[in-house]
C-alpha cells in the first residue's frame, strides 16, 4: 500500500446481552467501525470481506457491497463511522477482514481491517 491510498480502520466492539442467549449458543456483538482516509486521494468503499471466528474455530465468511447499505466516498482526512453486528456461538471470538476501495481514477486497493476481539464482559482480562 502506498501513501496515496492509505486507509486506517479502527473497531470498537461491545456485547449485546439483551439479544444473546448463552444456553442456545447465541452471543450477539455490535461493533462501531471508523474508516479514515489518511491518504492523498479520495476513495470510495466498494465492498467488504469479513472473517468472523468463534473460539471453537468456526469461521463465518461475509462478503458484500459497501457497508450498512452504503458505499461511502472519503476525501483525504475524512472519517466514516458505522455500527453493525455479528453473532457467534461462543463467548469469545475475533473479527478481521478487508475493505476494497476505488480511487477516482479507477484504481482498486484493499484496506486491511485489523483483527479485534469479541468477548462478553469479564471473560478476558
Amino acid at each position: 500500500m502506498n501513501e496515496k491510498n492509505k486507509i486506517i480502520v479502527e473497531a470498537t466492539p461491545y456485547f449485546i446481552d439483551a439479544q444473546s442467549f448463552p444456553n442456545e449458543g447465541r452471543y450477539v456483538f455490535a461493533y462501531t467501525i471508523a474508516i479514515t482516509n489518511a491518504g492523498a486521494v479520495p476513495a470510495k468503499l466498494m465492498s467488504r470481506h469479513w472473517l468472523i471466528t468463534d473460539s471453537n474455530g468456526k469461521i463465518q465468511e461475509v462478503r458484500g457491497d459497501g457497508v450498512i447499505g452504503e458505499q461511502p466516498y472519503l476525501k483525504p482526512g475524512e472519517t466514516f463511522r458505522y455500527t453493525s453486528g455479528a453473532m457467534i456461538e461462543t463467548p469469545v471470538g475475533t473479527m478481521q477482514g478487508t475493505y476494497t476501495l476505488r480511487t477516482d481514477d479507477g484504481d482498486y486497493f484493499n484496506a486491511p481491517i485489523p483483527q479485534f476481539t469479541l468477548s462478553i464482559p469479564r471473560t478476558l482480562h
